[in-house]
């Protein structure tokens, strides 16, 4: 399907306002809504890019800048030294009750939007793996996808580096496909095992890949970039999504 270019909503939340980037079908109709949570360095030119394949594929994707309460609105930092030192600041700053309300917010957006059919999903890369899981804690969210989610295991995420999300994934009612890369330093084995164990632990619905891959081998920049591995993965993905979302008006 055709996909508009980017569109801006500014939504509230209780620590400043938010804009969050939505890409959809230009056709008229009704559709199921993921929310996109990017890495570190926001909204990114692959992060875009994944963005319209998805959306091209029968969905609204809204993507949050999730450092709004640091950085002015339309800040991208650079995949350089830099930007990630920077985005990585960023991340152990921000309060962990900032992340749920973006999500609350985006989740109230779009479920009174007319064009939104009401089934809301999650998908997440990176930093936003993490909170992809942590969306999946939201009763409205039927599916969430978590590519490589940083700092689960190690329960680091915000500030004070003693997020509860292991202890909080007793509360996710929907489906998880779950993708990690075997050679990727920021999740080693034991860090793969001890959220593997809490999900069978809970009995939670899920799909577990373990894939030959290095951190961000999904991002098409870089030498990292698997691009067999992220279109296998992507088919997972866009599978996993049509399934638990359904079509609606494709």
């Amino acid at each position: 399907m055709i996909v508009t270019d980017v569109q801006f909503e500014e939504l509230s939340t209780s620590y400043g306002p938010m804009r969050v980037h939505v890409i959809k079908p230009v056709a008229a109709g009704k559709y199921p809504a993921v929310i996109f949570y990017s890495e570190i360095f926001q909204i990114t030119g692959p992060i875009r890019r994944t963005a319209a394949m998805l959306a091209g594929h029968g969905y609204i994707v809204a993507m949050p800048e999730v450092y709004h309460e640091f950085e002015p609105a339309g800040t991208v930092l650079a995949y350089d030294q830099a930007g990630s030192d920077r985005g990585n600041k960023w991340k152990y700053e921000k309060e962990l009750a900032s992340y749920d309300a973006d999500t609350r917010a985006i989740l109230d957006h779009l479920k009174v939007r007319e064009d939104c059919t009401g089934q809301i999903g999650a998908l997440g890369i990176c930093l936003g793996g993490h909170l992809s899981f942590r969306a999946a804690m939201e009763p409205e969210v039927r599916g969430t996808v978590c590519f490589y989610g940083t700092d689960i295991a190690q329960g680091s995420l915000g500030k004070g580096k003693q997020d509860n999300s292991l202890a909080r994934a007793a509360e996710i009612k929907g489906e998880l496909l779950m993708i990690w890369g075997r050679q990727d330093p920021h999740i080693p084995l034991e860090a793969r095992r001890k959220v593997l164990a809490r999900l069978d632990e809970l009995n939670l619905k899920y799909a577990w890949h373990e894939v030959n891959g290095a951190h961000a081998f999904m991002r098409d920049e870089g030498p990292r970039y698997d691009p067999e591995l992220a279109l296998h993965l992507y088919r997972e993905m866009l599978d996993f999504f049509h399934r638990r979302l359904g079509s609606g008006d494709c």
